[in-house]
């Protein structure tokens, strides 16, 4: 009899590859998986730094997985974890949905019959995946605190640097070129020169606002020589 044939899939956030579910794990867990049920495992997909609740538009390798799946190349797909498809109830609900309607499954390695039609099954599976929406927004409420309390120490807390500085490390540092044009912008207003006359002379030099396609203008300039000054600290 052939072996019935099947895709697996691997994902990782940042957090969760310290922690101890990292591709590898999952992908070694999946191959004896797959071996122990008598299924052959044609690809792993893996979709590295992606957040359970992020769709199809950002995981990239869902999408080509489920795109295998829905031409009827494979008869299902092969997890180490549910939250590892979503962490998102709707999200894992749906994608689950598309595979049944090409005639596929979704198996996991941690939590047997999963995709089923029975109700108690069904409940267990929605129940597993409003705690991994949970968990999930759990993780994100810890993150936006942390943040938040470096930024009350005066570190940098995330967001585009002001200009003057870049993020490096998960701190800001200086950015030696636009140092220097500010530097060179406080000593022409040092020296009298007006708001508008220093835009000219920044324009007339070359050097242009970080955003791509501005110009120098008296409000720009303006918020070089004060806003910039006040900057977040560079030290946590």
């Amino acid at each position: 009899m052939t072996a019935r044939k099947v895709l697996g899939y691997t994902r990782v956030s940042t957090a969760e590859q310290v922690d101890g579910f990292g591709l590898d794990v999952q992908r070694g867990a999946i191959e004896r998986y797959c071996k122990d049920h008598g299924l052959r495992l044609v690809r792993v997909f893996s979709d590295e730094g992606q957040s359970g609740s992020n769709g199809l538009d950002t995981r990239v390798e869902l999408a080509e997985a489920l795109a295998l799946v829905e031409r009827g190349e494979v008869a299902g797909l092969v997890v180490y974890r549910l939250d590892r498809l979503a962490r998102d109830l709707l999200l894992q609900e749906t994608l689950m949905a598309r595979m049944r309607q090409a005639g596929a499954e979704v198996l996991s390695v941690s939590e047997p019959d999963i995709d089923s039609d029975d109700a108690t099954r069904v409940l267990v599976r929605q129940v597993l995946g409003s705690i991994s929406q949970y968990e999930r927004a759990v993780i994100r409420g810890r993150m936006m605190a942390g943040k938040a309390a470096k930024v009350a120490r005066g570190g940098y807390g995330g967001g585009r640097p002001p200009y003057g500085y870049r993020a490096a490390g998960g701190e800001l540092v200086p950015d030696e070129g636009e140092q220097a044009i500010i530097a060179r912008a406080r000593t022409l207003a040092a020296g009298g020169r007006s708001l508008r006359e220093i835009a000219a002379v920044l324009e007339d030099s070359g050097v242009r606002p970080r955003t791509v396609g501005a110009r120098w203008h008296p409000r720009t300039v303006r918020a070089l020589l004060t806003t910039q000054a006040h900057a977040p600290s560079l030290t946590p």
